[in-house]
């Protein structure tokens, strides 16, 4: 009677099972747009054939189980099982179209947005391997005689709002930088761009001539063009430091970032007395200050993102600056590679299976 029905509203393309089992090898054979399952089979009744569907997930066609209306228990169970929907066996020729009609237009609206996922999913990865292609790896090459370096980034979504760099400039020097741009996604993947470029640009202008560049000259101009405009509020915080690698010395300026870690020997401490001044992109034509900075041989400086401290674990406890000393502490004199890997397997140890809630950076610069 029902394939009849069906046929009556032009769906002419039917298969039909005896049981349960017969239906789920159909299934697996060939691609069906609906099911119309019945509750009471041979060999595998309805609620087994959804159960075996249930665990397939997104694999399986959506259903409508045929039911007597005295068998409402049964079909709250299917229906949390997965079902679209009932049918009673009366096989009302209105209300089989209507049910059928609502079915297959929710698949079809299902599978769009699945597409239109998956596309925006292969964009945002091209976007997140662009963006990563930004900031340098090959720090064998970057790093002057003299100077041990390395940085690692892991954004927390297909596109994060962190950035580091570390380049040589015409004067000698080398220039590191950490940055954490407000918010998350391709938005502040924009911004992070934005502001690379921006401080790459100024350094560049700034040390021309062969000058050595203060750092605060540079944020200071990257954080008046941040602000122009900036009817969003979005900020960067910032730590950039210019080294000589002969003798180890520079200056520093911190805007509103986490204070850098001085590593050696004796001990691991945050750079103290560094002068407190706001994010860039927050106030315009703000008059940002250095302060010197010295390495002595064997002393090193990490520079990270708030995203390792604040890295949480699956009962939403951070794992903080303790957490990130004492996975540094055996490793303070180590090669920086060393010391960066500790603290990042450090923090997924910590987070285990729980999601990335922030991107990590960290940038550890060590005198030879």
């Amino acid at each position: 009677m029902l394939q009849r029905r069906l046929q009556a509203l032009g769906y002419g393309n039917v298969a039909m099972a005896e049981d349960g089992a017969q239906g789920l090898a159909a299934i697996a054979r060939q691609r069906f747009d609906l099911v119309l399952l019945d509750l009471e089979m041979p060999n595998l009744d309805g609620l087994g054939v959804l159960e075996r569907l249930h665990a397939e997930r997104g694999t399986a066609p959506p259903v409508i189980v045929i039911s007597a209306l005295t068998e409402m228990e049964k079909i709250v169970r299917c229906i949390e099982l997965g079902a679209e929907d009932f049918l009673p066996k009366s096989f009302d020729p209105p209300l089989l179209r209507a049910r059928l009609g609502a079915v297959l237009e929710k698949k079809r609206l299902r599978g769009l947005a699945e597409q239109r996922l998956a596309q925006l999913e292969a964009e945002l990865e091209s976007a997140r391997a662009a963006q990563l292609s930004l900031v340098p790896r090959d720090f064998g090459a970057i790093a002057p005689a003299g100077l041990d370096l390395w940085a690692a980034m892991v954004p927390a979504r297909q596109v994060g709002g962190d950035l580091y760099d570390a380049r040589a400039l015409p004067c000698g020097a080398l220039l590191v930088a950490v940055g954490d741009v407000s918010g998350k996604g391709a938005p502040a993947g924009l911004t992070m761009a934005r502001s690379l470029g921006l401080i790459r640009a100024t350094a560049l202008l700034l040390s021309a001539a062969g000058a050595v560049p203060d750092p605060a000259a540079i944020v200071a101009r990257a954080n008046d063009d941040l602000a122009r405009g900036n009817e969003e509020q979005t900020f960067v915080t910032l730590a950039l430091a210019v080294i000589d690698p002969a003798s180890g010395r520079g200056r520093i300026c911190v805007a509103g970032h986490e204070p850098p870690l001085r590593l050696s020997a004796a001990g691991i401490q945050p750079l103290a007395g560094l002068a407190r001044q706001p994010a860039m992109g927050v106030l315009e034509g703000f008059p940002y200050a250095s302060d010197p900075l010295g390495l002595a041989p064997g002393e090193g400086l990490l520079l990270y993102s708030d995203g390792v401290t604040e890295a949480e674990d699956g009962a939403d406890a951070f794992f903080g600056h303790e957490r990130m000393l004492e996975a540094l502490a055996p490793h303070a004199a180590a090669p920086m590679r060393q010391a960066v890997e500790a603290v990042l397997a450090a923090v997924g140890g910590f987070a285990a299976a729980a999601p990335q809630a922030d991107d990590i950076t960290l940038l550890g610069l060590r005198k030879l």
